[in-house]
């Protein structure tokens, strides 16, 4: 068996062992205070919602690890003789060319799709309906499956004709072209997906006049932050799950509110989310995640142009033919291998931010608005307040919530002592 693909497999053997690993410290983790909420939470969160958290949390963790154990059996079927399988039978009925190289890519991205479909169904109609989250119709989940597999298909099958024409054309700097191409992409897409994808899966209206709409623009104007709009999207249709988020650059800029959100939260809270996007905003985070999303897009790329163009990669894979495709495809294989390692860092990045929105909030609104923001965020989600420590240090994206709220504790504290020397001074 060719060296490259046994370290393929041992490699990936080993992450999804480690994945496994982590993922069974957080069950044993989360089970083990299931029965006690935290001393901190007792009075704002009930026995019953700390348990239903807890074996929310359970569930989707029991499912992640059938995921990443299916996803590591489809990608040894791949390189064990899929590949090969699946190419010659495409080359079989078409000539070499830029479209069977295309159709070869769409052909692989469409099975490992269709493959995972059973779990995308389990966790909808089983696990988030077991636990009420669940809103979807299976009439409207189908929609969604093939509007966004139309979509897809519109937007990869120009990006794949380009990328695979630039690799013949340029040859050895082919990397770089697209990496222009992908630059285009990264700053258009906020603006493509607000205007023409989102509005195919979801109704966005403005926001209705009341206290939340006006303390948000009273909370706009004091930060000088500009919107072209406030809007609220009717995510109650799918799920019952609440959020907010801000999309877009400049004037297409749109501050986006969850109807679940709005039902479910005080004004106070409803502001206090709000401001913790500005944070963001404010700090430049969604800037320098495009920034930093392009070095590392470029440095890919360069590692892409080099390893596509070596004549061994391919016979090292177990790959029988010779195509740009295949070079591509397992380049992206590969790039797997790495991506667990990247992960970590890109989270504890998004951590740091989390922790600068939050006191950017709290400077806004004050820390007790942002302290029930989140513990409503918690309950209505039904997050863990008890995650374990190293699962989180890996997977997770945003602090856990009792960290989170133990920095606006510490932090007002602080701010109160600091204006009362003021005061004592003047």
């Amino acid at each position: 068996m060719p060296t490259l693909l046994v370290a393929f497999i041992v490699i990936s053997t080993v992450w999804t062992a480690l994945s496994l690993w982590l993922s069974a410290r957080q069950i044993a983790c989360v089970r083990r205070h299931r029965d006690a909420v935290p001393a901190d939470f007792a009075a704002s969160v009930t026995i019953e919602e700390h348990r239903k958290a807890a074996d929310y949390t359970v569930a989707r963790e029991r499912l992640a690890g059938v995921r990443t154990v299916w996803d590591l059996l489809v990608s040894l079927a791949w390189v064990l003789g899929g590949i090969n399988l699946l190419y010659g039978a495409l080359a079989s009925i078409l000539a070499p060319s830029l479209g069977l190289g295309v159709l070869f890519l769409l052909a692989t991205f469409a099975i490992g799709a269709v493959l995972s479909l059973p779990l995308d169904i389990w966790r909808t109609f089983v696990v988030e309906q077991a636990f009420g989250f669940n809103r979807t119709t299976p009439l409207m989940f189908v929609l969604d499956k093939v509007k966004g597999w139309a979509i897809a298909l519109a937007i990869s099958v120009p990006l794949l004709f380009a990328c695979l024409w630039a690799m013949r054309a340029f040859v050895g700097l082919w990397w770089l072209w697209t990496w222009f191409g992908v630059i285009a992409l990264m700053f258009a897409a906020p603006t493509i997906y607000v205007r023409l994808i989102a509005p195919q899966f979801n109704k966005f209206t403005p926001l209705q006049d009341g206290e939340p709409r006006a303390r948000i623009e009273t909370l706009l104007r004091r930060c000088g932050f500009r919107a072209s709009g406030l809007f609220s999207m009717d995510a109650s249709r799918r799920s019952a799950h609440g959020n907010a988020f801000f999309i877009g650059f400049g004037k297409t800029k749109r501050v986006v509110l969850f109807d679940t959100l709005i039902a479910a939260s005080t004004p106070d809270e409803i502001e206090a989310v709000v401001a913790h996007e500005l944070g963001h905003d404010r700090h430049g985070h969604v800037l320098f995640g495009l920034l930093r999303g392009a070095v590392i897009a470029l440095a890919v790329l360069a590692a892409f142009g080099w390893l596509s163009k070596q004549a061994w990669l391919l016979p090292s894979f177990g790959i029988a033919y010779r195509d740009d495709a295949l070079a591509l495809l397992a380049c992206l294989l590969l790039f797997g291998l790495v991506g667990p390692v990247l992960a970590p860092f890109g989270n504890w990045i998004s951590r740091r931010n989390e922790f600068q929105a939050d006191d950017y909030a709290r400077r806004q609104v004050a820390a007790g608005p942002m302290i029930s923001a989140l513990l409503r965020l918690s309950r209505d989600n039904a997050s863990t307040l008890t995650p374990d420590p190293v699962y989180a240090l890996v997977h997770y994206s945003h602090p856990p919530v009792p960290i989170r709220i133990r920095h606006l504790h510490e932090a007002e504290p602080k701010v109160m002592h600091e204006a009362e020397s003021k005061e004592s001074h003047a």
